[in-house]
Parts: C-alpha cells; sequence; structure tokens
C-alpha cells in the first residue's frame, strides 16, 4: 500500500466515510472479496451483480462500489442517473483483460452462426456485444434454455465455460481467459489440506480448474459458497475461492472453522485478488470526497450492454424465448 497522503493523517477515517455518506446521499458497496474492513462499513455486500441491483433499488444519489471496474460499469449500466465512484480505477480484472472488445469483436464475426453467452466479468463493449449475459448463479438457469443445436461462444472464462460443458454434455467454444486467482490454486496442496481434515468437505468457485473442481463437494458462486457453509453439516469447510469471503462465514458462523485452499506454497498469499486489494479506506474516503473517479458510459454503449444484461434477467426468471435472443430453430 502507498504511504497515506498527510492529509489524511490522524483522521478518524470511518467516521469521515460514514459523515460523507451521508452527506452525499451514498451507498457503499462491497463485494465479498474486499478486505474485511471494507466490507464491515458497506451498506451492502455480496456478489457483483446482486449488489448493482440493491444499489439501482436504492434512493442513493451515489454508488461507491468497493470492486473492481467491470462491478462499477455493471452498477452505471442500471443506475446511468447515478453517480457511480470507483475508490481505484486500476482495480481491473485478468478476465475483462483476457478479453480486449476488437479481438471479441473480431471472434464473434469468424463464428457467425453462434450466440455469446458470456460472463459478467467483462467490459462494457464486451457486454454491448454479446447476447445474454450471466453470472455463476445463473449461468446453468440459461444454458438449459438454450437449444442444444444451437452453437455458443462462451467467454471470456474457460474454466467456468469448461464446467459448463461438463455438466450440460454441451460443446460451446470457449474463449482462453482465466482468472488469476482461481488458477493459483494447487491440487497437491489441496490434497495434503484435505488428509489434514478428513470429512471436511470443499466448496469451490466454478471460476476454479477442473483439477480443484473435481475435488469439490460443492461447486457455486461466491453466494452460494456461503449460503452452503450455512446448511453443512459439518464443522469444517475448505474454500477455494477468494479467501475474504471467510470473513463473512466466519461473522454468521462462529462456530464453525473456515480454511482457504492453498495456492501452490501451500498458503493463500497468492489467491489474494490484488486488484479487489486496491481499495482502502483511504482511497474510498477520497472518492466519497471528491467524487471521483468517475464511471462514465457513452449512453449508446450503455443501452446495447444493458440489452444482454436484460436478457440475463429474464432468462433467470423464465420469461425469454429462444427467438427473442435470435437462437435458431
Amino acid at each position: 500500500m502507498t504511504a497515506m497522503p498527510t492529509t489524511l493523517a490522524g483522521l478518524d477515517l470511518r467516521a469521515e466515510i460514514d459523515r460523507l455518506r451521508k452527506e452525499k446521499n451514498a451507498v457503499i458497496l462491497a463485494h465479498y472479496y474486499q478486505k474485511p474492513e471494507i466490507q464491515d462499513l458497506a451498506d451492502f455486500i455480496g456478489d457483483s451483480l446482486e449488489l448493482s441491483r440493491k444499489a439501482a433499488a436504492s434512493d442513493a444519489d451515489v454508488i461507491a462500489f468497493c470492486g473492481v471496474k467491470f462491478m462499477a460499469e455493471t452498477a452505471k449500466i442500471l443506475s446511468p442517473q447515478k453517480i457511480v465512484i470507483l475508490p481505484d480505477m486500476n482495480a481491473g480484472c485478468s478476465l475483462e483483460d483476457a478479453c480486449p472488445p476488437e479481438k471479441f469483436r473480431a471472434f464473434r464475426a469468424a463464428h457467425p452462426d453462434h450466440i455469446a453467452l458470456t460472463y459478467i466479468n467483462c467490459s462494457t463493449e464486451v457486454k454491448a456485444l454479446s447476447d445474454v449475459i450471466v453470472t455463476s448463479s445463473s449461468a446453468e438457469t440459461i444454458l438449459a434454455q438454450i437449444p442444444r443445436e444451437q452453437k455458443i461462444i462462451f467467454g471470456p472464462d474457460r474454466h467456468l465455460g469448461g464446467y459448463l460443458n461438463r455438466k450440460f454434455d454441451r460443446d460451446m467454444l470457449l474463449w482462453p481467459g482465466v482468472c488469476i486467482v482461481h488458477e493459483a490454486f494447487s491440487e497437491t496442496e489441496l490434497v495434503k489440506l484435505k488428509l489434514q481434515h478428513p470429512g471436511a468437505p470443499v466448496a469451490a468457485h466454478p471460476e476454479c480448474p477442473p483439477h480443484i473442481i473435481d475435488h469439490a463437494d460443492y461447486v457455486g458462486s461466491t453466494s452460494g459458497i456461503l449460503n452452503y457453509a450455512k446448511t453443512m453439516a459439518g464443522d469444517t469447510l475448505i474454500v477455494a475461492t477468494e479467501p475474504h469471503i471467510i470473513h463473512q462465514m466466519e461473522l454468521a458462523l462462529p462456530g464453525k472453522t473456515f480454511i482457504g485452499a492453498p495456492g501452490a506454497d501451500g498458503n493463500c498469499n497468492c489467491n489474494i485478488c490484488p486488484y479487489m486489494a486496491l481499495n482502502t479506506l483511504e482511497k474510498l474516503y477520497l472518492a466519497l470526497r471528491d467524487l471521483t473517479p468517475q464511471i462514465e458510459i457513452e449512453e449508446g454503449l450503455r443501452l446495447q450492454a444493458k440489452k444482454s444484461l436484460d436478457n440475463m434477467l429474464e432468462m433467470a426468471s423464465g420469461t425469454v424465448g429462444k427467438g427473442d435472443l435470435g437462437v435458431r430453430d
């Protein structure tokens, strides 16, 4: 972390953030992968789309999104009238970086008989080039509604796409992106950990590679993993996703033990998202004080991206037919 600016020295940051939250009529969102001190002061904690929808339904004028850039962009897509700030505009995503819009556009053009089912971890531009956005919690419901004969491009996460291909016996064409956090888990170290805790189940995010998924007793979104922790019979859980979710597990279930799945060096340090870690209390305070950096999206682009998000929300509720997506009979 860079040195605290001298103008912040001696400030009670939590008190100042609370003051600015009221003064600016702001709602503070924190993804499960944020540091505990940010989670503890947020108005809402959750997965990215869930947070954006809660912020859209609020009467806040300002959305302070403690997450990464594509998440804040999604909030702006759904709440164009609100000011959306991100504490650090460099908080990106390896999946977004792996799928540049110009390359995705060319890939789509090379496969005109495919529709694009695209994971929400992508830029606004890629959302605008897609037919349906999916989240890790909605992907299975949506894929089940698309006819088996329809050819599909799935991106940018090849591990999530591969998991769906295997589970549903599909043959989606996969974009070759990966999440650097979930890619870092070590199968060898995970097996060692399972031997140390016999009977402890493993909960894994579907962004994990197959050799980790194969050891999982539960595979699901971050919020799904949290719900699994609440309902599982045992008292110890091995968690194969970014370890800051464990903070919410420990708050909700103080009598249970949660162990982060290890990386290749036998610990979890490499599994902390470096992008999420860029957000700090100091940067959140400055963002609220100055209402900058702000997320800005050109209106035509926003509306095009919103179509793919709307298709997801409607398909997740079962109200879109295949004809609405241009899916061929």
